[in-house]
């Protein structure tokens, strides 16, 4: 078994050298319930946008081996018309208008917050029809709906506090993926415990007796890292 889905949700193709940002990104996008994949070239973008069929990308317009600009030209050229939003370190008016003629959708100049970037893809999304980020998160028999901000196990309702809520939902969205103890504290809890990740194991703890009580184990430990969700091995 693997993680499934209802419907598929909307795919956002990150592109950007700048690896800490584009990680960034696309688990900020993650956790609002979108499908990602990140790239930093604009070599790897070609490949990834015919492998990946994004619904959106992420486009900077100083890529190592060409510009954004040029790139977006090239997949319109191409009949590639998912939407662009395009990052810019740059806020010179030429490279916006330059970026929009060539037939991006939107642009955020550098620093950005992630809140800006996230409403932005959605907006673009929404023009485009293609905003699907609220339809309901699957992994084997657990079932979060946004929506309703409902959770169900073998459709068992689960009631969870709003802290165990979003830190199931951040697991959930990485299902697979190990995250360190720092990283689900800064994005769950938003704040710095100094090291004290004593809060953190409460709330597995917490999630565990209510999501792993009534069927085989998600949430897995991994020995001085962090954690996972995933199927039981074998």
């Amino acid at each position: 078994m693997g993680e499934e889905r209802t419907t598929r949700r909307a795919r956002v193709l990150v592109v950007d050298d700048e690896v800490y940002l584009a990680d960034l990104v696309s688990t900020a996008l993650r956790y609002e319930g979108f499908e990602t994949e990140s790239v930093g070239t604009a070599a790897a973008a070609k490949v990834a946008v015919a492998d990946f069929e994004p619904d959106l990308i992420v486009l900077d317009i100083g890529l190592p081996d060409g510009s954004g600009i040029d790139l977006c030209r090239e997949l319109r050229a191409a009949g590639r018309s998912a939407p662009v939003v395009f990052l810019t370190a740059r806020d010179a008016t030429e490279d916006k208008v330059a970026g929009l003629t060539v037939g991006g959708d939107d642009y955020v100049t550098k620093p950005f917050s992630l809140e800006e970037l996230i409403a932005r893809v959605r907006s673009v999304l929404r023009r485009a029809g293609t905003d699907r980020a609220g339809t309901a998160l699957v992994f084997a028999d657990l079932v979060i709906d946004d929506d309703a901000h409902r959770i169900t196990r073998a459709g068992v309702r689960l009631d969870l506090t709003p802290t165990e809520f979003a830190l199931l939902r951040y697991l959930l969205v990485n299902a697979g993926r190990v995250l360190t103890k720092r990283q689900i504290l800064d994005y769950v809890w938003e704040y710095d415990f100094n090291g004290n990740d004593g809060v953190l194991q409460t709330y597995i703890s917490y999630l565990r007796r209510k999501v792993d009580a009534n069927g085989p184990a998600l949430i897995h430990t991994v020995p001085r890292i962090g954690y996972v969700m995933r199927l039981p091995d074998g």
